[in-house]
Parts: structure tokens; C-alpha cells; sequence
């Protein structure tokens, strides 16, 4: 009886382990896409390359949001209690390091570029050094 009821117990306990692995969170993934047509280019292999870098720097800048959040500006001004000019804009400005593309491909006119992160490997790979700011082209070097 023992035995039985310890089976039982058993086939419960592993019918409530989920089938797929858990997202873990050091994972994170971002998606950017980018239109082929709205691309300058003489040709469609050069609108579908152009398209295929823009979407891969969309997905490094939704990483970048992800990992350093979005710094959110805002300005409203009223005159003559009437609401005259309201903008709001947004920034997030890092180093994305360590990232993989899981995929890339084209969907109708638009290109998709899937990035994957593991945040465990990007702060192990800052262990290997600092990045450097790059100056402006015009910039004095020397």
C-alpha cells in the first residue's frame, strides 16, 4: 500500500512540472523591424541590406532601453491659458555587449531582425575592458 500511495504521490508531483523550460531572467530578447520600400537605394538587394541593418540597430536600441531603461523629456507651454507647444521625446543611451541574433528575416516589405541577450555574459564580458568614447571626425586627436 505504501508503494502505491508513494507512486501516486510521485506521478502527481511530476504532472505539475511544466512541459518547456522557464523563461529565465538573465534572458532578454528584443524585435526590430525596419520597411525594405522606405530604404534609398538604386537596387532591391541594396533597399533589402539597408533594411536589414536598420532593423538590426532597432532591436540593439529596444536592448538598450530594456537593460538601461528610457530617460523621458517633456516641455509644455501655455499662452494665454491655451496650451501652445507640448513635446515630449525619449533617449537611452548604453552598451549593448554579447548579444546574439536568434533570427533575421523578411516578412512582406519589412525586414525582422531577433536579438537575444544574456545578461550574465554582457557583465562578464565588461571584466574585459572598458569602452572608449570615439571622437567626431573633426576632433583633434593628437
Amino acid at each position: 500500500m505504501k508503494t502505491w500511495l508513494s507512486l501516486a504521490i510521485l506521478m502527481l508531483l511530476t504532472a505539475c512540472q511544466p512541459i518547456t523550460q522557464m523563461r529565465s531572467d538573465e534572458l532578454l530578447s528584443a524585435v526590430g523591424t525596419a520597411s525594405v520600400s522606405a530604404q534609398r537605394g538604386d537596387t532591391l538587394e541594396e533597399k533589402q541590406f539597408r533594411a536589414m541593418r536598420a532593423s538590426k540597430l532597432e532591436a540593439y536600441k529596444e536592448l538598450s532601453e530594456q537593460v538601461y531603461g528610457v530617460r523621458v523629456s517633456g516641455l509644455t507651454q501655455v499662452d494665454d491659458q491655451q496650451l501652445g507647444h507640448d513635446r515630449t521625446s525619449g533617449a537611452s543611451d548604453g552598451i549593448i555587449r554579447a548579444a546574439e541574433v536568434i533570427a533575421s528575416y523578411q516578412v512582406g516589405d519589412s525586414y525582422v531582425t531577433e536579438l537575444q541577450l544574456n545578461l550574465r555574459k554582457m557583465n562578464k564580458m565588461k571584466e574585459y575592458g572598458e569602452s572608449h568614447h570615439v571622437p567626431r571626425n573633426d576632433a583633434i586627436i593628437f
